[in-house]
């Protein structure tokens, strides 16, 4: 995935003086710290820094990041926005600047600002929230939402209605993550800092929280995961006999039930990899 260049001396320069804001809210009392607030937040739309990043061993999340964004909301006046005949009253503006970025986004795509999208995202009628990064190559699909501060890789689909949950507090908490070459099927959900590691498929309708069982059952024993999805594993829903004082049911979990083939072109495996499995995308 996509690691910002920063410039160390500004990124630790402004990280004390977020840290400082955030433990007195009085400091934001000085427009000299509510331009900080906005800077970090602008350096967010740009791409220039991240809510959390890629590192050797996994990933790092900048919680004084997530610190601004939250400090951004108080500093901003509720406003009307017209869009053509659309009306709009918020306190955070549009994305803008299309063109420029080489994002294509169709009618009603809509991205706040200090949402990052980078190169050839194509945003169908859905929805990016502040603080969200997508790699390069993308693809939105018509009614995903993606969450405050998701983390979305290069060359990932998310399929129509699928649901990327958001997160800004406590901001301790991890963001999602998706990382690269992701398929996220039809109406999926995936919420509270869960992270699919690259090439992973999901079938249509898995909903996926830091507390549901991922189970693998391509082998003879089962192999249980919680709160991630592991790389090129193909997931579909699934369900397991719970007992309860009023009798046993059926629990909602996730089944791995295989592996996407590395040998295998990415973009014409996607779906073929849920049907190798007998799996509706």
């Amino acid at each position: 995935m996509d690691s910002p260049n920063h410039d160390t001396s500004f990124m630790e320069a402004y990280k004390q003086k977020i840290e400082q804001m955030w433990e007195d809210r009085q400091l934001l009392e000085d427009p000299s710290n509510q331009q900080i607030v906005k800077e970090v937040v602008d350096q967010l739309d740009k791409g220039r820094l991240r809510v959390a990043e890629p590192e050797e061993d996994g990933w790092r999340v900048n919680q004084w990041v997530k610190m601004a964004v939250i400090l951004y909301f108080p500093l901003q006046k509720m406003q009307k926005v017209s869009v053509g005949p659309f009306e709009f009253y918020d306190k955070i503006d549009l994305k803008r600047d299309y063109e420029a970025i080489g994002a294509r986004v169709v009618p009603h795509a809509i991205a706040r600002y200090g949402a990052y999208l980078s190169k050839n995202v194509v945003m169908m009628p859905s929805y990016v929230n502040i603080g969200a990064h997508v790699g390069s190559g993308t693809m939105i699909d018509t009614w995903a939402t993606v969450g405050s501060c998701a983390q979305i890789g290069r060359n990932v689909h998310l399929s129509g209605g699928v649901g990327i949950g958001g997160v800004l507090e406590p901001v301790q908490a991890a963001p999602v993550i998706i990382e690269d070459e992701c398929f996220i099927g039809s109406r999926s959900i995936i919420v509270e800092g869960v992270r699919v590691h690259t090439g992973a498929v999901i079938g249509a309708n898995v909903t996926i929280t830091q507390s549901t069982r991922i189970i693998d059952v391509s082998q003879p024993q089962e192999v249980v995961y919680r709160g991630e999805v592991p790389p090129r594993a193909v997931v579909i829903p699934g369900s397991y006999p719970k007992k309860f004082p009023a009798g046993t049911y059926q629990v909602q979990c996730a089944l791995i039930v295989g592996k996407r083939k590395e040998s295998t072109d990415h973009k014409t495996s996607l779906n073929q990899a849920l049907r190798d499995f007998q799996v509706d995308v």
